[in-house]
Formats: structure tokens, sequence, C-alpha cells
């Protein structure tokens, strides 16, 4: 299960859709209807919240907003109440790991959106995708799902990295 903290426009068709599809998974472990994926680590940060199924909620309108930006149809009658107002943080730290995170796998399904990703730089010789580094004196802007607020800091506790 990854709910991504990164906006959603970052993701390539296949990444949006499983994205929505494991956030109503999601949603179900937070209602209490469904007894797997329990313990799993990206639900720590929504059950953290006052309202853990308004906050899913929130965030799978994130992802439905996207989804029709795009021309999909997912289906919103299947959430609650978006709240445009809720806010949840996520480090800098977190943003940038989860885009390196997508990079790796769009550079083996989707090499052409991850030339999209902030930060992406084109090998002339192989047509392959290299992370860029900007130096200090040039930081790369990672804009987060429009749930998220962003502070500086490490990777989040709860992420498993690999």
């Amino acid at each position: 299960m990854r709910l991504w903290s990164i906006h959603p426009a970052y993701l390539d068709p296949a990444g949006l859709t499983a994205c929505w599809r494991e956030g109503l998974l999601a949603r179900k472990v937070l209602l209490n209807q469904t007894t797997g994926y329990r313990n799993h680590p990206q639900l720590a940060r929504f059950r953290h919240c006052t309202d853990p199924s308004a906050a899913i909620d929130t965030y799978l309108h994130g992802i439905c907003d996207e989804a029709h930006r795009r021309g999909y149809r997912f289906d919103r009658n299947k959430l609650g109440t978006d709240d445009p107002a809720l806010q949840i943080t996520v480090t800098d730290g977190q943003l940038a790991y989860e885009l390196e995170h997508l990079r790796h796998k769009l550079l083996r399904r989707s090499p052409e959106t991850a030339l999209l990703l902030p930060g992406a730089e084109p090998d002339g010789e192989t047509g392959t995708t290299e992370r860029c580094d900007p130096g200090p004196e040039k930081q790369i802007t990672i804009r987060p799902h429009p749930l998220f607020s962003v502070t500086s800091g490490p990777v989040e506790p709860w992420e498993k990295i690999k």
C-alpha cells in the first residue's frame, strides 16, 4: 500500500489508479470494514488525526480531483465529505524520498513520465532519465498532495525505506 504524499499530478496513469484503489482499501481499514492491513505503517498519519475517516476522505478527494482533471471517472460517491481546511504535516525529507521512489518505478514502466518529474535530466546517449542534482544554489520544489502541509525534516518515521 502506498498513499503518496507527493502531488498526484506526478503519478502516471497506473500509479494514480493504484493510489485510488489502495486509498479505498485504507478507507475501509480506517472505518473498521476489513481485517487486513490494520497495522500498515502508511495509515499512522491518518490515525493521528482527530477524525481519521475525514482525513482519508479528503486525501481521496485530492486523488479524485487529479483523475477528473485527466478525464478519468473515479467514483466520488464512494467517499465522505471533502474538508479542504484539513491539513496533515509531512516533511520535505519524506517528499524527496517519495519522489525518488516514484522515479525508480517510472524508469521501469513509464520513462516518458519520469522525465516530467522535478529534478529529472534526460541522458542524451541512452535516452534514460537520471536524477539531476541541482546543487545547493538551486532547490527542487516538490508539490505535496493538497492534504499535506510541508515542514522541514527527515523521512517520516512510519516510512519503510527500501
